[in-house]
């Protein structure tokens, strides 16, 4: 029976109050997505809302998200994912938390979520994410109270990414400081460059070009995972 893995993302499709349209960026949806199936693995989606996914981030010469964006059945699962209070999380092996700057945004406080995240670690499985998706980390407790990623060595988008991209006073916190304040090990590439952190079954990345790394180190601990 193959592994199951849940993709989540944002429903958020806006940045602040500057007009700005964001949600799930393509590429950590689409490279991901294509590791993830090429392993084998059992895929399916769920967002904040449920529902049609706000997205971000497409470049028309990467040819994976265009491809993605043009699977016809993969956009219908995507767009009828469940909401986190309607997952159970039993069903998965593996959860991924895909970024954009939507994330920030409605993804931290997600209580249904951050319970789903906390059941399928506790119970052996993987939890990952990359760039913002790490948002959905930030309140995820386990049983024993302790922050999931207390200790534990985190990537994710960095403050100087965000000064880069002229958000760090738009989005509602700097998330690598975030992340440190929940007691997390920040490990950082210098800006753009691929960083993916791997802390026992905790898998996380800098960027959109950690995203295809974060997904391969997830198949692997996947198959080092009895069945």
């Amino acid at each position: 029976m193959p592994k199951r893995i849940l993709i989540v993302t944002t429903s958020h499709d806006k940045k602040g109050n500057t007009g700005a349209s964001t949600g799930a960026f393509v590429p950590e949806l689409a490279h991901p997505y294509n590791v993830f199936r090429e392993a084998g693995l059992d895929i399916e989606f769920a967002s904040v809302r449920g529902g049609k996914v706000p997205l971000d981030g497409l470049d028309t010469k990467d040819a994976e998200s265009v491809a993605f964006l043009a699977n016809e059945p993969v956009l219908r699962a995507l767009h009828a994912g469940r909401r986190g209070g309607d997952v159970d999380p039993a069903r998965y092996d593996a959860i991924f938390y895909a970024g954009g700057h939507g994330a920030m945004w409605d993804l931290p406080d997600d209580a249904a979520f951050a319970q789903v995240a906390s059941a399928i670690y506790e119970r052996g499985g993987v939890v990952s994410a990359v760039c913002h998706g790490p948002a959905a980390l930030v309140n995820v407790r386990l049983a024993n109270g302790n922050y999931l990623v207390a200790g534990k060595t985190v990537s994710a988008f960095t403050n100087d990414e965000e000064r880069a991209v002229k958000l760090d006073q738009v989005v509602p916190f700097l998330l690598s400081d975030k992340l440190a304040e929940r007691g997390a090990k920040l490990k950082s590439a210098p800006n753009w460059q691929e960083q993916v952190a791997t802390d026992a079954r905790l898998v996380t990345g800098q960027n959109p070009a950690s995203a295809r790394g974060v997904a391969k180190r997830v198949v692997a601990l996947l198959r080092e995972t009895p069945s």
